[in-house]
């Protein structure tokens, strides 16, 4: 994959100005070949999600947002277990489940096809955002198959895996380019795995609590990419409007808070909620400088006030993703019920011997040594 868009870099051209963001196509041809196979991937796509509370919550995406999502699941205790209510039990809340981590190795780190993508004609374009379609939908099927290797040029070497239940994305930008892939390959074959991204559920957490005027902070990659904007435009949001910002890069996120604030005020519209498109950005020093901000009392300080609604709020995608899926496995009796403590298995995308992508399995040491050194 990486030769690939390195052979597409000798295409880029320079362009002055910025074209519009190409459209989804329909589904590309990853699926249509899976739905063609029908003694092998076709089966295994139409298995998923079908034996009901048997399976792993399988969490993709670029190695460290998938790793520092699932220690955080493992580690959640926001709810009380025997009624579902807010309030911690001291039990977790995924106990006896099993998260699957997809480190994709081999097509990280995302934003680089949009690099790519986005001086190209529109014919190159759509190659390399189809590439990040495939990406997603071949993750989909490691998650779904029972078999991984282990080692990248050994395909002899195969390991035992659970198939995945659900499905977690971490990256917004496989919200806008891979799950439509995803869905449509299930609903061709009859799968039943849940799908969820932090695009939707973020989005979704927002408007249910009553926020209208919505704003992301986000990177300039995923904010010119267009890819909240479309799941925006797609969604069910009819009196709500979305404002997607990239605040200017700082020492400090207290300063690249003000100046996300800077940026939204030049809306000129109330701020209902903040949703943050990121897994590091820590919420509590936002808020302290939250705090600030309404007691100071400079200029800028009561502009901001006065621009943020009586219950503005800060949303986040790890908590969002976690109370949704805690919310989906409840409310369709998806879990296992097993006294257990939660389980974590790594797994890894990697060249194999054709040139093709491989999963295979790693160790917690090496994952974490890897991708996430200073992880406490």
């Amino acid at each position: 994959m990486k030769k690939y868009i390195l052979l597409l870099l000798a295409l880029v051209t320079a362009a002055s100005c910025k074209r519009p963001v190409v459209q989804p196509r329909p589904a590309i041809g990853l699926v249509h070949a899976v739905v063609a196979d029908t003694a092998g991937l076709y089966r295994l796509v139409a298995q998923a999600g079908r034996r009901g509370a048997e399976g792993s919550i399988a969490i993709i995406g670029e190695p460290e947002n998938a790793i520092l999502l699932a220690r955080r699941f493992q580690g959640a205790d926001f709810v009380d277990n025997i009624d579902g209510g807010a309030g911690r039990d001291s039990l977790q809340d995924f106990a006896g489940e099993s998260f699957d981590v997809v480190m994709d190795a081999a097509n990280a780190p995302y934003a680089h096809f949009w690099q790519v993508a986005e001086p190209l004609a529109d014919s190159l374009r759509h190659q390399v955002l189809d590439s990040l379609r495939e990406a997603a939908v071949q993750n989909a099927l490691f998650a779904w198959d029972s078999t991984c290797y282990r080692q990248a040029l050994d395909p002899e070497a195969f390991l035992h895996k659970q198939r995945a239940k659900i499905l977690i994305y971490t990256s917004s930008l496989n919200a806008r380019w891979g799950l439509f892939d995803v869905d449509t390959l299930q609903q061709l074959c009859g799968g039943q795995s849940r799908t969820l991204s932090p695009v939707h559920t973020l989005l979704a957490d927002a408007y249910a609590a009553g926020a209208r005027n919505i704003a992301v902070w986000t990177s300039r990659d995923i904010r010119s990419s267009g890819a909240w904007q479309a799941v925006f435009a797609e969604g069910d949001y009819p009196d709500a409007r979305l404002a997607v910002v990239a605040p200017e890069a700082a020492l400090d996120v207290r300063t690249e808070f003000r100046s996300f604030l800077r940026q939204y005020r030049s809306t000129g519209r109330p701020l209902d909620a903040l949703l943050l498109d990121s897994y590091t950005i820590d919420v509590n020093p936002l808020l302290s400088e939250l705090k600030l901000i309404r007691i100071q009392g400079t200029e800028e300080d009561t502009a901001f006030s006065q621009m943020l609604s009586p219950g503005f709020q800060i949303l986040d995608p790890i908590h969002s993703l976690i109370g949704t899926t805690y919310r989906l496995l409840r409310e369709n009796h998806l879990f296992t019920h097993k006294i257990a403590r939660p389980a974590i298995h790594f797994y890894e995308t990697d060249e194999g011997e054709y040139g093709n992508n491989v999963i295979i399995e790693t160790t917690a040491s090496y994952a974490l040594s890897t991708y996430v050194p200073d992880l406490n």
